[in-house]
């Protein structure tokens, strides 16, 4: 499966919508996109993981290398995510302390 990513703006966040599996062969994808946005001083950054079948621990590692990059700005990148299966594996691997995770885009926007 590919993976597919739409970005949009939303005040002074960017939200980027996640779709398919993140794994060893899209991750890249979404780490150039990530990469992308930090060059062009987007560094608030909500990653929308609603669509997500599938995630990896080389995703996880884009996910932790995308929190580094904007964190270098100042910035911050949370996630979007109320799939158990999904909040398992950031249980697991402690990430859940590392990255702030919300259930739905309104509380992540704060609406």
């Amino acid at each position: 499966m590919d993976l597919s990513l739409e970005t949009r703006q939303v005040d002074d966040k960017t939200i980027v919508a996640v779709g398919g599996e993140i794994d060893v062969y899209t991750a890249p994808k979404l780490r150039d996109k990530i990469t992308e946005l930090v060059g062009e001083g987007f560094y608030n950054l909500i990653i929308d993981m609603e669509k997500v079948d599938f995630l990896d621990s080389t995703g996880l590692g884009v996910l932790v290398g995308g929190l580094k990059k904007v964190r270098a700005h100042e910035g911050s990148m949370e996630l979007i995510c109320h799939q158990d299966r999904l909040l398992k594996i950031f249980r697991i691997t402690g990430l859940a302390k590392v990255f702030t995770i919300h259930e739905s885009e309104a509380n992540a926007l704060g609406t």
